[in-house]
């Protein structure tokens, strides 16, 4: 009996270690490595809980929900019971966005659990703060991580790493990092912790740089084998040093398994480098070999490459493809902002382009991703001079934007200006004078469109701007950098007072000040010329009558 019960804790202990070794995979991010021990693990014994739930995980990290959809709903079928498995259910529906049904299952592994579990609790609150997880509720894991930590003997960095993930996807990054301090108190080599310590900071946008690529550098120095710092460092500076993007690539890739991102991944560098058709020849090759389930990203390289060669067609063609084959839940920001991008090139796609956009807005965490994407559809409607439409995704940059400047606010206002809606171009630049109430600038322009509305002056609906605008541009010390817009207000007010208010001596003095500014001014010397002649009091004069015609001569009679 006793050689019996040694024997049965042995092969506990092995199958503890081999669960441990593909959760180690899993940490690495190695998701087909992990998913070969966990394939043997259930092989083996059909019944294991843990290692059905790891399983599906590795799946969802090949991108495979169908399979782990399958994978948990046969074995719950067979053990309905079962807190993980349930949990593993609930993580699929989330990505499908059956929010309701993910938290009935949720609710249901913990009930069964009786709240005590702490593989449970990780599991409901790892689905919920995965930042990859748009549907995933981040308060709901915050508490159920929260829960875990309480449980009696807890020392599990990886619920405390996950419970930063969920203060982060609550916005809330001090807690984060506080989670991931908390993390390495337990492990000090938890290089995910470090990792991730830094990507909050990145998500804070510019002004961050040399506090999170210290994290990720510490990172690498305390375990060289954490592939996701170096991919995050491949994105990073993808865009603005290929040559360093490349290296942390191969650093990438030769950490990682050998699966279809790996090969997309080479046909993305290939774009970084200007290899344009290059990158369509590795994509499709890639494509080719993914068989019938091809990796999708592939598809957006492509897309990308077509559009830098100058095909829209194909790049349409290929966006179209990526988002039929790519799961809503990994489609990003930037996807639905190019694909808008070119879609504006062929006409009736407007409105569908305005849609992708607001999608883009609505899912980008930074502001100055935001701005970029409304600036990009806004400048694509100047291009084609449709100037009010631009206008209006000028305008709304600044409701994005926490501190707008006098270029933002003068794009919007003089786009509506352009297109001849004064009323929203007035509305913008009374914001611009409020925010900017030394600049003539703003002034000079409610005063245009004032005009525009008013175009007789019978209103002088223009009056207050233009004087405010003169006030403002005759006290500068520069006058060459006011130079155009007062002598434009000037120019109003020689003909307001000209045609409107009758008024000679007053037009001519405005004729002079902007002479003054500038003498060779030939429509102001051409100004003077007339006005001084012609008093818009005097009478106008009775032109004369007309003479009569003078009588012919009779043409002499001629005598026979």
């Amino acid at each position: 009996m006793s050689i019996f019960l040694v024997a049965m804790l042995f092969a506990t202990s092995l199958m503890a270690q081999s669960v441990d070794d593909g959760k180690k995979f899993m940490y690495y991010e190695r998701y087909q490595s992990a998913k070969n021990v966990f394939e043997k693990l259930v092989a083996s014994n059909p019944a294991n809980e843990e290692a059905i739930y790891w399983l599906g995980q590795a799946e969802i990290g090949l991108d495979d929900i169908a399979g782990a959809k399958a994978l948990y709903l046969q074995k719950l079928s067979a053990n309905p019971n079962s807190p993980l498995i349930l949990a593993g259910v609930g993580n699929v529906e989330l990505l499908e966005g059956k929010t309701a049904e993910a938290r009935n299952h949720f609710e249901t592994a913990i009930s069964l659990s009786q709240g005590k579990s702490i593989p449970v609790l990780n599991a409901v609150g790892s689905a919920n703060s995965n930042p990859d997880v748009k549907n995933g509720d981040a308060a709901y894991a915050v508490s159920k991580l929260e829960q875990a930590t309480k449980i009696k003997g807890f020392k599990d960095p990886e619920v405390l790493a996950n419970l930063g993930d969920a203060y982060r996807k609550t916005g809330d990054g001090g807690k984060a990092i506080q989670s991931y301090q908390a993390a390495l108190a337990i492990n000090p080599n938890y290089a995910r912790a470090i990792y991730r310590s830094g990507r909050v900071y990145q998500t804070q946008g510019r002004g961050q740089e040399e506090l999170y690529i210290k994290y990720y550098n510490d990172a690498i120095a305390k375990d060289p084998a954490y592939a996701p710092v170096y991919n995050t460092l491949f994105n990073y500076y993808y865009e603005t040093n290929v040559t360093r993007s490349a290296e942390y690539l191969e650093k990438y890739l030769s950490a990682s398994d050998d699966d279809p991102k790996a090969c997309y991944y080479r046909a993305s560098m290939k774009y970084a480098q200007g290899l344009f058709q290059e990158a369509l020849s590795k994509a499709n090759e890639c494509i080719t070999a993914g068989g019938t389930t091809p990796y999708p990203n592939l598809f957006g390289i492509k897309a990308l490459a077509y559009n830098r060669l100058n095909d829209s067609v194909n790049a349409k063609a290929s966006y179209e493809e990526y988002f039929k084959r790519q799961l809503p839940e990994k489609i990003g920001s930037g996807d639905y902002s190019a694909y808008a991008a070119i879609l504006l090139k062929f006409p009736g796609n407007e409105a569908a382009a305005g849609q992708l956009v607001e999608k883009a807005v609505a899912l980008d965490t930074l502001e100055v991703n935001k701005v970029a994407y409304l600036k990009s559809l806004a400048m694509a409607y100047d291009e084609q001079k449709k100037y009010g439409e631009a206008a209006d995704w000028y305008n709304k940059i600044l409701s994005v934007k926490k501190n707008y400047s006098n270029v933002d606010l003068y794009n919007a206002g003089y786009g509506y200006f352009r297109s001849g809606a004064y009323d929203s171009a007035i509305s913008v630049f009374n914001r611009y004078t409020a925010k900017y109430p030394e600049d003539i600038f703003g002034y000079y322009m409610i005063g245009k469109a004032q005009a525009g509305i008013d175009s007789t002056g019978a209103l002088s609906l223009a009056v207050p701007a233009y004087q405010k605008a003169i006030a403002i541009g005759e006290a500068a010390t520069d006058k060459e950098k006011v130079k155009n817009q007062l002598i434009g207000a000037y120019k109003y007010f020689i003909e307001y007072y000209y045609n409107v208010k009758k008024d000679q001596a007053t037009a001519l003095s405005y004729v002079d000040k902007a002479l003054a500014i500038d003498p060779s001014d030939a429509q102001l010397i051409s100004n003077r010329e007339f006005i001084s002649k012609n008093d818009p009091k005097a009478p106008p004069k009775k032109a004369p009558a007309p003479k009569a015609p003078a009588k012919k001569a009779s043409a002499p009679v001629k005598k026979k």
